[in-house]
C-alpha cells in the first residue's frame, strides 16, 4: 500500500505549509458526496492522529484514515497548471467511474 505524490505536488505543498508557518503534513481522504457517491478531501494537518497511516515522498509526510486508504492506495497526487487553471489532481487507479464534472467518482 502506498500513496505519492509527484515533485510539483510535493513542491506545491511544502510552500502551503512553509507560508502556514505550522504543519506536520498533508491528509487525504474520501467522503461520501457527489453524483458518484465519493469526494476526495485534502487538507493540511498540524498534528499526526495515532490511528493514521502515514508515508512520505519528496519529504512531505502523507497521512491517511485506515478508511480511506482502502479507496486511495495507489493514488499518485500531481499539482498542474492548464491555462489559468492549477490545483491538485488525484491519479486513482482504483476508480472505476467519475461524474462528468469530475468532482466525484465510483471504486
Amino acid at each position: 500500500m502506498a500513496i505519492t505524490l509527484t515533485e510539483s505536488a510535493a513542491d506545491r505543498v511544502q510552500k502551503f505549509l512553509a507560508n502556514r508557518g505550522k504543519g506536520v503534513g498533508l491528509r487525504l481522504g474520501v467522503r461520501t458526496s457527489g453524483c458518484s457517491g465519493m469526494a476526495y478531501t485534502l487538507e493540511f494537518s498540524d498534528e499526526i492522529l495515532p490511528e493514521d497511516v502515514t508515508f512520505e515522498s519528496h519529504g512531505v509526510k502523507v497521512l491517511i484514515d485506515p478508511k480511506s486508504l482502502t479507496y486511495l492506495d495507489g493514488t499518485e497526487l500531481d499539482y498542474t497548471k492548464e491555462g489559468l487553471n492549477e490545483g491538485f489532481k488525484f491519479n486513482n487507479p482504483n476508480v472505476k467511474d467519475s461524474c462528468g464534472c469530475g468532482e466525484s467518482f465510483t471504486v
